[in-house]
């Protein structure tokens, strides 16, 4: 029987180096988890508020269970917790293959979709936490032991956890996601875990028989990592910001349509040979409406985001001049150049966060268009007063602001909060929708033209893509709807309408 020795003598430094790239890689899977699962659920504030519960609960866990392993002799905490970097490891390189797996099932029986968020967050990533948290309660312990100043061990291990942590933040925000892009980097923190786990074998005196059991379960990592490293991407293109894909819609390929999909929401449908044609009543009526109020082309206009770029395009085409367009994601619009027959230099464009760019800015628009709205991810300083304060102070006399807006027909809590907070600012607040009836429990796309005075006619049709009938709505109509919500202003400080959305979709 193979005797094991006591743990080596242990310097401090190698155990505050050790809990710093543990740290950092924990950390490091918490960020790409957010961009890992965005393809399924979109980012938003609750799948941030999700993972970063689901993560900080299995670290608790594993703090937790690393105490008990710490209670051990030296050399046995850290063999164990060799084992719990392979796992950890293990874990982390099969999240990609778990996510893939169950996304569908989860989507498809878990309506609410806060429940399905943090369904999917549990069951991706809780355990690579969980197993990332051991180590730092046994190596703080462990350097409290190996030193003559325990408190000043005690000490430097948290800030070393800490100082991690902060790395691993940079790191993967900055450095491993925008040149590795997701998977690779779930692979290469794999690795680290294993570098890790081998550390910790060696510390602790692995018998001969450990070595050979850690030899096979590098190998089922090994394994793993191949497999998930042989998956096709996800993402046509994975971004800084955003995972896009391109989906082909036509069923003739000599007459290409095309939809970009940016995370798991369409952000747009254009067709090569008609530039003209609109394929979402969204877009008909963000391109049409304008048109009516200016009834001319020669004005200029300001679009907040680009996604595939379809209503600069078809102004283009109509040979309106001076778009300016403000696309925070330099990838999105290579797409939009090379799979959406948009041409870059019909326009400006401003890689840049829309607000920003305007704030920046001193030119003045007779339009500005604000497509913004996507499901539950509303970037919510782009709705309050103070933007549209801003947006007012950007018009030229006789200008109009243009947005989108999705709600449910049988709560339009959202659309009356953004009605009122608009009424603040412009005296005219127009709600444009289709004249279909509405049906029962559907999410109805809106937009709302807001201006000094109102529109001369109070129906238009556009192709969306069929013929379809757009008109504004009652304003008795809508300001009894204002008045039975009795909503709040939007302002930067308090702009609650990802919860109000979220909310409607949680009680459909």
């Amino acid at each position: 029987m193979e005797k094991l020795l006591g743990p080596r003598i242990i310097p401090l430094w190698l155990l505050i180096l050790l809990q710093v790239s543990i740290s950092a890689s924990s950390l490091v899977v918490e960020i790409v988890a957010g961009r890992m699962i965005a393809p399924y659920v979109g980012m938003s504030l609750y799948t941030w508020t999700s993972i970063i519960a689901v993560v900080l609960a299995g670290f608790s866990f594993g703090h937790w269970w690393g105490g008990r392993i710490a209670a051990f002799e030296t050399g046995r905490a850290l063999r164990i917790t060799g084992w719990t970097m392979i796992a950890a490891a293990c874990t982390t390189a099969g999240a990609t293959l778990l996510l893939r797996a169950v996304a569908g099932p989860v989507l498809a029986n878990v309506v609410n979709p806060i429940a399905a968020i943090t369904t999917l967050s549990t069951l991706a990533f809780f355990l690579p936490s969980l197993f990332a948290g051991v180590p730092a309660p046994v190596l703080t312990v462990a350097a409290m032991r190996s030193s003559t100043a325990s408190e000043r061990a005690l000490g430097a291990m948290f800030a070393a956890g800490a100082v991690g942590a902060i790395a691993g933040t940079l790191l993967a925000g900055f450095l491993l996601v925008p040149w590795l892009g997701s998977m690779a980097t779930l692979l290469v923190i794999a690795a680290s875990y294993v570098v890790a786990a081998a550390l910790c074998f060696w510390l602790g005196r692995a018998s001969r028989n450990d070595a050979v059991l850690s030899a096979s379960g590098i190998a089922v990592v090994g394994l793993v990592s191949i497999v998930t490293f042989g998956l096709p991407p996800v993402c046509d293109r994975e971004s800084s910001y955003y995972c896009i894909r391109t989906v082909s819609v036509s069923d003739d390929p000599l007459a290409p349509v095309n939809l970009m999909v940016v995370d798991h929401l369409a952000h747009g449908i254009s067709g090569r040979d008609e530039p003209r044609l609109m394929f979402t009543e969204h877009s008909a009526m963000l391109d049409a409406l304008p048109r009516m109020r200016m009834g001319r082309t020669d004005f200029t206009s300001y679009h907040i985001g680009g996604g595939s770029y379809s209503v600069p395009r078809v102004w283009a085409d109509w040979g309106i001049e001076g778009i300016t367009i403000s696309e925070i994601d330099p990838q999105v619009t290579a797409v939009a150049a090379e799979r959406f027959w948009f041409e870059p230099a019909s326009a400006t464009i401003l890689h840049a966060d829309a607000r920003l760019a305007l704030r920046n800015s001193t030119e003045r628009f007779d339009v500005i268009v604000g497509d913004a709205f996507t499901d539950i991810a509303v970037p919510e300083h782009m709705v309050t007063l103070e933007f549209f304060e801003l947006v007012s102070s950007r018009l030229d006399d006789g200008g109009v602001f243009a947005m989108n807006l999705l709600d449910n027909v049988d709560r339009l809590d959202a659309l009356a909060a953004v009605v009122l907070t608009l009424n603040q600012v412009f005296p005219s607040v127009e709600v444009w929708t289709s004249a279909s009836r509405p049906r029962p429990g559907e999410r109805r796309v809106f937009v709302l033209l807001a201006s000094a005075e109102d529109s001369p006619v109070s129906v238009i049709e556009a192709r969306a893509p069929e013929m379809t009938r757009f008109q504004v709505l009652d304003p008795g109509f809508v300001d009894a709807i204002v008045q039975e919500k009795a909503p709040r202003i939007l302002t930067d400080d308090r702009a609650p309408l990802t919860f109000i959305m979220g909310l409607d979709r949680v009680l459909d």
